[in-house]
């Protein structure tokens, strides 16, 4: 029988923030993937755990996937751990997720301590929708594939970032979305210097220039507000025409009915203008 593979969550910080659960396994299974091995053995030989080492990181997983894919076919069960928080979470550790699915061997999650949802919950934005963006993409095209969603997004958008590339991407973020946009700039997280303060993107960019920012950083920004979307949005379509005011409902995936309703309500006429100057006779 082919072995498991299991997702253990490590701590972000606190050493303790660890689940009895985890630790068993880790004891338990055969060997540990680790994406920093040095990180991971401070870990291990703190709770006294001898299980061997191997590292999976961004730069060996193409080689190492069918290695431990082949360990795991052969009964061997394997723990993966992350440099912290939980694994395939902007970690490699999802390469071999889908490449353990692809050979049918199972995988389970041993649930613990997450940055993203540490942030959120400590940050006191809205947490009722929130997208996860990791770090922003290197790429330029995908960067500003990135920067529009979060533009125009009405829920909590949360960045991961590292300190000597903050200013810049809080630079980047007020430039998408309007230096006002709130954002907590949650620091250290379960660390003794943690901290979690409340700023504009503006203000925070400002600061951290005159305050040279340390330590891993998670930026939790709110969402546009949508009652000045809307006032935006009517500013702009007065200088549009009635098949441009149209195409603005249609490209947010609105259907060609419910778009003309919502030109007309726009316009302040009756839907049946709008119908009958748009539809074909």
């Amino acid at each position: 029988m082919a072995g498991i593979l299991f997702l253990c969550a490590t701590p972000i910080g606190n050493l303790e923030d660890i689940t009895m659960r985890v630790l068993r396994t880790l004891r338990e299974v055969d060997v540990i993937a680790a994406e920093d091995t040095r990180q991971t053995v401070k870990l291990l030989n703190h709770y006294e755990i001898r299980t061997p080492l191997v590292s999976y990181h961004e730069h060996n997983k193409r080689e190492k996937t069918g290695i431990l894919i082949k360990r795991l076919l052969g009964g061997e069960n394997i723990a993966l751990v992350t440099d912290a928080g939980t694994p395939a979470i902007s970690d490699p550790g999802e390469d071999l997720v889908r490449a353990c699915y692809d050979a049918g061997i199972e995988v389970t999650s041993l649930p613990g301590a997450s940055a993203v949802i540490t942030a959120l919950a400590l940050s006191g934005m809205s947490a009722r929708r929130f997208t996860f963006e990791g770090f922003l993409p290197a790429d330029k095209k995908e960067r500003a594939s990135v920067l529009e969603r979060f533009a125009g997004s009405t829920c909590t958008t949360i960045f991961y970032e590292a300190p000597h590339r903050l200013v810049q991407t809080l630079r980047i973020l007020a430039g998408a979305a309007g230096s006002d946009r709130p954002a907590a700039i949650c620091r250290e997280l379960t660390k003794r210097h943690e901290e979690s303060v409340h700023y504009t993107l503006g203000e925070a960019a400002a600061y951290y220039e005159e305050h040279q920012p340390k330590g891993e950083f998670v930026l939790v920004v709110g969402g546009a507000d949508p009652e000045r979307q809307r006032q935006e949005r009517q500013q702009a379509w007065r200088e549009m025409s009635l098949e441009q005011h149209m195409q603005l409902y249609l490209s947010e995936g609105m259907d060609r009915k419910s778009a003309m309703k919502a030109v007309a309500k726009d316009r302040g006429v009756p839907k049946r203008e709008i119908y009958a100057a748009l539809l074909p006779e």
